[in-house]
């Protein structure tokens, strides 16, 4: 697996058809990955209010329940967090996958959980440093953190950046980085290390003739999308900017029509 290094607007979900069920035939398992905010539920103002759409949770635990399926959700929470949002995957991963939850047992990466403490105190410095901007949320997620500026005035917004990136600086040094996303800016060990590698983890325990798929809808998926392209499949949900994901829908209504016809027809087409 591996998708091509220059990212190019993914094709509309219907013109690639063709290419899924070609890739579904080819298959005797599919493993299904999902990312939760933006992608199985709207995102929304508050984090702590996201919720999957009805007919998402309902599609998530019919392809649970599938024989030939194995399902995971891939998110960027705290994995305790994604767990109590989605019922039905066999397989959690939370922190952008620095932890993973499978067959009973919690993993966690080695240095994500060395610099626990350095994230404990990078939050409780980042909590007072942005305390006077309107709407500001720092949340502290154990092995990762992040700073919420959906709400925060858009004349603030600079402010938020260049306060984050002086604490970040101060406290964690080189150990630690920021990557950005959808009006968040997420904090975490600096090392190689994302969504991408836990999807290629969880994919190493399938069988061999496994399609996976990937869906998701920010900068911290593409890392998941250049695992499983061009054998497999990204879906990206939103907006059709350059992504290594091959494939688009617009919302998390889409991504459940998606997700109920693999779980309806789609699943047919194994061998």
């Amino acid at each position: 697996m591996g998708a091509p290094d220059t990212p190019s607007p993914p094709q509309p979900l219907e013109e690639q058809w063709p290419r899924i069920r070609a890739t579904i035939d080819d298959a005797t398992s599919i493993l299904v990955c999902l990312d939760f905010d933006g992608t199985l539920a709207p995102i929304v103002e508050d984090p702590d209010d996201a919720t999957p759409t009805e007919r998402n949770q309902e599609a998530v635990m019919t392809l649970a329940d599938t024989p030939g399926v194995t399902t995971a959700v891939v998110s960027g929470r705290a994995l305790l967090d994604v767990r109590e949002r989605i019922n039905g995957p066999s397989i959690y991963a939370g922190n952008h996958g620095l932890e993973l939850a499978r067959d009973g047992d919690i993993s966690i990466h080695s240095v994500a959980r060395e610099h626990a403490a350095c994230i404990e105190r990078l939050c409780a410095v980042l909590e007072v440093a942005l305390a006077s901007v309107p709407n500001c949320r720092v949340e502290n997620k154990r092995l990762t953190g992040t700073v919420h500026f959906r709400a925060v005035p858009s004349a603030a917004v600079p402010t938020v950046r260049r306060i984050t990136h002086d604490v970040v600086d101060s406290v964690g040094g080189d150990a630690l980085e920021i990557s950005p996303g959808k009006q968040i800016l997420e904090i975490g060990p600096d090392l190689a290390w994302g969504k991408g590698d836990a999807v290629e983890v969880i994919a190493a325990d399938e069988p061999s003739e496994t399609a996976v798929i990937y869906v998701g809808d920010d900068v911290t998926d593409e890392s998941a999308f250049r695992t499983v392209e061009p054998d497999g499949l990204g879906i990206r949900v939103g907006s059709d900017e350059p992504s290594t994901a091959s494939a688009r829908v617009e919302s998390p209504a889409d991504v459940a029509d998606f997700l109920s016809w693999l779980g309806s027809t789609g699943v047919d087409l194994l061998e």
